[in-house]
């Protein structure tokens, strides 16, 4: 059932397709695994708006532009957010755990690449903390924002590691909470769709970043590191390539289109938000690979500016979308660029603009 907007809801980085074939083709206890994670997520989004540990943590430890504020606590394996506090900003990490550490290493890495590409602080601009919470419930394989903090599971150990070794996917997660900051979009079909998209172009963009590659020497998947040697693939997603980022015996073959003749009409996952999203992750990408060199700089540029126009709508579709990059292409780098050109036809590419 398509859920309406609620602002403030988990946005969780697995999708329900993966998890759903994985509850019935995987064994007794990945078939467990994989219930109960199901479970947790609509639990999560069925339930009353946490109290926000963000607005907490801001009131004793506001931070300075360019430096983040980074909370990580540990839920014990419980469900109960946040945990109890085992590292703070500037704190060495005392506890040796493997979790806590990349927590607080990549939520820092997103925040230098929003800070240093876009100079925005934090998740709202002004300075958020960032609260991260790992080990959450047991054997959980997924991620989310809850609308004031990202939290990460351990995942099952057999076919996903725990969501904190994996860059872009802290930085999806962060992702969503600049998105919902910014433009608070409609998180059901298209829009819903465009938001998945955002959060996987943002996550590329700060692995990217990260390791000072160009286009060209990107891999472009994203959740590549949760995959065990197990799984018969080589990401959760692919922006270059749609619908090839897997094809397991257990949890099946990845169903994202890359183009708008195979948009798939559903009503489970939000109206398919993260299925569809494929189709604006390889206009993205086309975009990027035309232009060249680091993404951030130029195409990363045109995406963001979009993300915080005040034009984007809500309920803004693909076509709504496409038109407003184009425009932020013109108005950025003039009609006619080399920028305008590659965003046109990388729309195009993938049947959302004729």
């Amino acid at each position: 059932m398509i859920q309406p907007y609620l602002p403030n809801r988990p946005r969780g980085f697995m999708p329900p397709y993966v998890l759903e074939r994985l509850s019935t083709r995987g064994g007794a206890r990945l078939q467990r695994c994989a219930r109960e994670t199901l479970i947790d997520d609509q639990t999560f989004r069925a339930a009353r708006v946490p109290r926000d540990a963000a607005a907490d943590a801001v009131l004793s430890e506001p931070s300075r532009p360019g430096e983040p504020a980074r909370f990580i606590h540990s839920a014990g394996h419980a469900r109960t957010l946040p945990g109890t506090l085992v590292l703070s900003e500037g704190e060495e990490n005392a506890t040796g755990d493997p979790a806590v550490g990349e927590a607080y290493r990549w939520l820092g890495a997103t925040y230098r690449f929003f800070w240093e590409v876009f100079e925005r602080h934090s998740i709202d601009g002004r300075g958020m903390p960032l609260i991260g919470s790992v080990h959450f419930g047991r054997d959980y394989d997924n991620a989310f924002w809850n609308g004031s903090q990202m939290v990460f599971g351990d995942g099952d150990g057999e076919l996903f590691r725990r969501f904190t070794v994996s860059l872009d996917v802290v930085a999806h997660e962060l992702a969503h909470g600049v998105t919902e900051r910014e433009a608070g979009l409609i998180y059901a079909d298209q829009s819903g769709a465009l938001n998945e998209s955002l959060s996987d172009v943002f996550g590329a963009l700060t692995k990217q970043y990260q390791w000072g590659q160009t286009v060209d020497r990107a891999d472009w998947l994203v959740g590549a590191e949760l995959l065990t040697e197990r799984v018969q693939g080589r990401a959760l997603r692919s922006m270059a390539e749609p619908g090839t980022a897997f094809d397991d015996p257990v949890l099946g073959r990845d169903p994202q289109p890359g183009h708008m003749r195979d948009f798939v009409e559903t009503r489970e996952d939000n109206g398919g938000v993260h299925i569809n999203s494929g189709i604006p992750n390889r206009a993205f990408h086309r975009a990027a690979m035309a232009i060249g060199g680091y993404a951030w700089r130029r195409a990363g540029l045109i995406w963001y500016d979009t993300l915080r126009d005040h034009r984007l709508g809500r309920d803004i579709d693909f076509a709504g979308f496409a038109a407003l990059t184009l425009d932020n292409a013109d108005r950025r780098y003039g009609r006619g660029s080399q920028e305008e050109v590659a965003v046109r036809e990388a729309w195009q590419a993938v049947g959302v603009m004729s």
